[in-house]
């Protein structure tokens, strides 16, 4: 009898070791446009995250259902190569967040609503729900709806969800994740109850990228800089969502697989805390590197404090923050440090030639 326990003791361990030594990867791969327009590396990836379903009628919907049906297809084909991996719809996004509040406002609309995320699931072979309400209780992209009852409902729709899900579950014998996307700002903790909520969740993954201010600012660090005064930074947020009662193995780093440009003032000194002009859209990480870093007058920089590289072009006064492969390796061994769930990232298709994931793959795995 004690070594049957003992037996069951270290396989507990072993267990528990495995899950530690591989944390979680999740991608998301962009369908909003149409036809996925990227090669997915399968084994590579633990979740593929297809962004995005829409909300219409207080349902979830499909907004390109023509495309997002091959487009669940050709992910689906992925676990040929990898039986393991995950596909999981994600439901919002920052364009189509807008009816979140409307959706879960009541018993009778928050259980449809779930019941609909569900029935889509099931009808594609899916494998979950994600979650990116963009965002519960504070405003978003403007006109969007919120009110001080998202904080209770937020929580309600997970509970739904979750029962949905195991109700599909109870016909296939499967399990089914349920995530969410959640600022990666400590303010967000003040409009929801992340520590109730998580019991619903398998992770929760941190957005912890697109930090601004009104200066030239990195918008992906994973410590505070000691260039300029923010409470804005990765670290800052896993300690916050800790405290709030998460645990930490249901936390998801969140990477920027894509860059920031900020044009600036005439009298810029430096690049890294001068005061911000206008803003441009960024180019992926895979442009970047061949493309920017240490040509054309970018000249790159690494602040070691923040763990944050940058590029700083003194003659356009053009400041460009961003992930690169060290700072990706810097956070995967956060991630490590403090048992954390995985990693995720924005983008597939921002970095086409797998740098970033490839830098992931090696730490994590």
């Amino acid at each position: 009898m004690k070594k049957f326990f003992l037996l069951i003791l270290l396989c507990i361990c072993f267990i528990s070791i495995c899950r530690a030594q591989n944390p979680v990867i999740i991608g998301y791969v962009g369908g909003y446009s149409g036809l996925i327009n990227v090669n997915v590396s399968p084994k590579k990836l633990s979740v593929i995250n297809y962004a995005f379903v829409d909300v219409k009628d207080n349902r979830a919907w499909l907004h390109r259902q023509a495309t997002d049906t091959i487009n669940f297809r050709r992910l689906n084909a992925l676990k040929k190569q990898n039986p393991a991996l995950k596909v999981v719809i994600s439901i919002g996004g920052w364009t189509w967040s807008g009816k979140f509040s409307d959706a879960v406002l009541t018993d009778t609309s928050r259980a449809a609503f779930a019941a609909s995320a569900a029935d889509i699931v099931s009808k594609y072979g899916l494998d979950g729900v994600d979650i990116d309400w963009e965002y519960p209780g504070r405003p978003g992209l403007e006109g969007n709806v919120y009110r001080a009852e998202d904080k209770q409902n937020f929580t309600l729709l997970f509970r739904d969800l979750r029962h949905a899900l195991d109700s599909i579950k109870q016909q296939t014998g499967k399990d089914y994740l349920l995530t969410t996307a959640v600022g990666g700002f400590a303010s967000f903790l003040d409009n929801t109850e992340m520590g109730k909520a998580q019991q619903y969740l398998n992770y929760i993954n941190l957005m912890t990228y697109d930090f601004s201010d009104v200066v030239a600012t990195h918008h992906t660090n994973l410590y505070r800089s000691n260039l300029y005064q923010t409470q804005k930074y990765a670290d800052h947020a896993v300690n916050a969502f800790i405290a709030a009662g998460v645990p930490a193995d249901k936390l998801v780093m969140g990477l920027a697989f894509y860059g920031r440009v900020y044009n600036l003032v005439s009298d810029t000194k430096r690049g890294l805390g001068d005061t911000i002009l206008n803003r441009d859209r960024g180019k992926g990480y895979t442009a970047i590197k061949d493309s920017l870093v240490n040509q054309k007058g970018y000249v790159r920089y690494r602040d070691r404090k923040a763990k944050a590289p940058y590029l700083y072009n003194a003659a356009k006064r053009q400041f460009i923050t961003y992930d690169d492969e060290w700072s990706v390796k810097k956070k995967c061994r956060y991630v490590r440090s403090k048992k954390m769930g995985g990693v995720m990232f924005w983008e597939y298709s921002s970095d086409p030639k797998e740098y970033l994931l490839d830098e992931v793959n090696t730490v994590l795995r």
